[in-house]
């Protein structure tokens, strides 16, 4: 019994970093799992993983920045717009003023930036809500997207679709599969092995009790194991294919903005910001800097996303990113984040638009329509997020609350009374 309390507290719902990782893993596995028998096999083939990465990786670009934005307490409707005004701007630049493409990713970026800016100043120094000004964007960069270019799609050089149609590049012996991703493979499964050793070593260096040994070596082993099974099929794929470049971005931006939201001052301003912006701004936050930075952070993300999809469309068109913002709120939403600020994940967001993603890829490889497809995705949506919560309330095991766990203000913060309470979470936050 002890061991089973033990496998409950430190693998599926602990307050370490590590495990959180595993629970949320554990989760997509479960679901890819699912559809692989639904769909006779056909979704962790290899051409369709690669597939599945490529449609998907600019949602979940924007994930990440609308995570930092719900956090803060807003909302961004304006990013699918933002993305095809850049990346319509962009496709300009490059057939029209032949701006090399290197040159024209930092255009694109720049002008992400300026909007960005634009809807920062309103929503951070004016006070207007972002939920208007980012509707109003919405409008406006839309238009801008369609008036730029006639209507008309714009088609990008060959160079500029590496970022969005590319893949990692074969080098060293014939070994049957695609050298680069495997060697991307071993990176990952030593770096859990370093991850969990260093996590044990701080534990005793703390004086506090690590985590069971044999837990730790099922969790390695079942994080090692994931990573080689995914690296497999990534490396394996029909020739010319492997893990693709915007895979490789995705990864970068992961990695520096959870490293930035956790272990930073500036990142544990936003959720100071989003968890009681009065008692955050009373201990010293800067509650404009911190709304400017969310809203240009995300536009600037926007931007990203516009160029790697217009490069994997291989053209900028009229149409490109209608309904992304509803796709990358959803994949918050679904993460664990939560509708008043304060609370969510960068991987739980990553998550969160890999369920949406697999969700739509396995409906599709059955033949689902449009239609159904849209229908499903919103009931699966609100099913899962009140089947959890409703756990939660009861006292049972909830794969949301496990997440939000290390966020929790009664977590963070002794009993206290009402004043004290209040001010704690943001305390807590910025001290950090």
């Amino acid at each position: 019994m002890s061991r089973l309390k033990d496998l409950q507290k430190n693998l599926f719902g602990g307050t370490t970093s590590n495990a959180r990782q595993f629970g949320m893993i554990f989760t997509l596995v479960a679901i890819v799992l699912i559809f692989q028998v639904w769909t006779d096999g056909l979704t962790l083939r290899s051409d369709n993983l690669i597939a599945l990465f490529q449609q998907n990786s600019y949602i979940l670009i924007l994930a990440i920045g609308m995570l930092m934005v719900i956090v803060a307490g807003h909302i961004d409707l304006s990013v699918g717009s933002v993305a095809a005004f850049a990346g319509i701007l962009v496709a300009k630049s490059m057939t029209e003023w032949n701006l090399p493409w290197p040159v024209a990713i930092v255009f694109g970026l720049a002008i992400g930036a300026v909007i960005g800016a634009w809807q920062g100043f309103w929503v951070a120094y004016v006070g207007v809500p972002a939920f208007i000004v980012t509707l109003a964007g919405m409008l406006l960069f839309r238009g801008g997207n369609q008036y730029i270019g006639n209507a008309n799609t714009i088609p990008v050089p060959e160079g500029f679709r590496e970022i969005g149609s590319g893949f990692l590049p074969e080098f060293g012996p014939n070994t049957g599969y695609n050298n680069a991703t495997l060697l991307l493979g071993l990176i990952a499964a030593v770096a859990v092995v370093w991850r969990e050793i260093r996590a044990r070593n701080t534990r005793r260096a703390m004086d506090a009790d690590p985590t069971p040994m044999w837990i730790s070596i099922l969790r390695m082993a079942i994080m090692v194991g994931v990573i080689a099974f995914a690296a497999l099929r990534f490396a394996s794929g029909r020739v010319g294919t492997s893990f693709p470049i915007s895979g490789i971005i995705l990864l970068v931006l992961v990695i520096a903005y959870s490293f930035y939201t956790r272990n930073t001052a500036g990142g544990r301003h936003i959720y100071a910001v989003g968890g009681n912006s009065r008692a955050a701004e009373l201990s010293g936050v800067k509650l404009k800097r911190v709304n400017f930075f969310v809203m240009m952070n995300m536009s600037i993300l926007a931007a990203l996303a516009g160029m790697i999809f217009v490069a994997r469309s291989a053209a900028s068109g009229p149409q490109d990113g209608n309904g992304w913002e509803l796709d990358a709120i959803a994949a918050v939403f679904i993460g664990g984040a939560a509708v008043a600020g304060g609370i969510g994940t960068i991987s739980g967001s990553i998550v969160g638009g890999l369920v949406m993603a697999v969700l739509n890829n396995g409906l599709q490889l059955q033949g689902v329509g449009t239609d159904k497809v849209q229908i499903i995705k919103g009931l699966v949506l609100l099913l899962a997020v009140a089947i959890d919560v409703y756990n939660k309330s009861q006292g049972r095991f909830s794969i949301i609350g496990s997440l939000m766990r290390p966020f929790r203000r009664e977590d963070s913060a002794p009993p206290a009374s009402p004043p004290d309470a209040e001010r704690e979470p943001a305390k807590a936050a910025v001290s950090g």
